[in-house]
């Protein structure tokens, strides 16, 4: 009988393989902050570029008003349905509003275009009151940048089909 301890097997993602897992999610869970310190997690489109989450927005919307306020934030992305599929990334950090002539706004801009073309409901599909919640105000681009901790786990690691 052997004295050797088995193997542990990690779940967790190394850095690039969390973003990667990231970058290829289709919706991500943005959290900004209310006044009173309650977290506000809301589904979002985003693109993930240069270890940053980017997110477009109405400028008139709360997570605008949230981040100016108070810039922490967090982000998640997930997926799988049996517990030994699941896989998810989350992340905290730095939430900015980009200011309206940043270059970075064209490069958002372009990504979520590709990310998302097929995916948009054409505005005049949209019930009036829609259609005039998201034309009403210019779009704002907010920025989470985020700090060393990255939460992460793959439970197909474990291999159990």
């Amino acid at each position: 009988m052997s004295d050797e301890k088995p193997k542990r097997v990690s779940v967790r993602l190394q850095p690039d393989e969390a973003w990667a897992v990231i970058e290829a999610a289709h919706t991500g869970i943005f959290t900004t902050l209310r006044r009173d310190g309650f977290p506000i997690s809301l589904p979002v489109w985003f693109v993930a570029f240069d270890r940053q989450v980017h997110v477009r927005t109405p400028a008139t919307s709360k997570k605008v008003a949230r981040a100016r306020h108070d810039g922490r934030g967090g982000f998640l992305v997930e997926s799988g349905l049996r517990w030994a599929e699941l896989e998810a990334v989350h992340l905290t950090g730095r939430v900015d509003v980009l200011e309206a002539d940043d270059p970075v706004i064209l490069r958002v801009q372009a990504a979520m275009a590709e990310k998302y073309a097929g995916f948009s409901t054409s505005r005049q599909e949209m019930p009036e009151a829609t259609r005039g919640h998201y034309e009403r105000a210019p779009d704002a681009f907010l920025r989470l940048t985020p700090d060393e901790r990255i939460v992460s786990w793959d439970n197909k690691r474990l291999g159990l089909g």
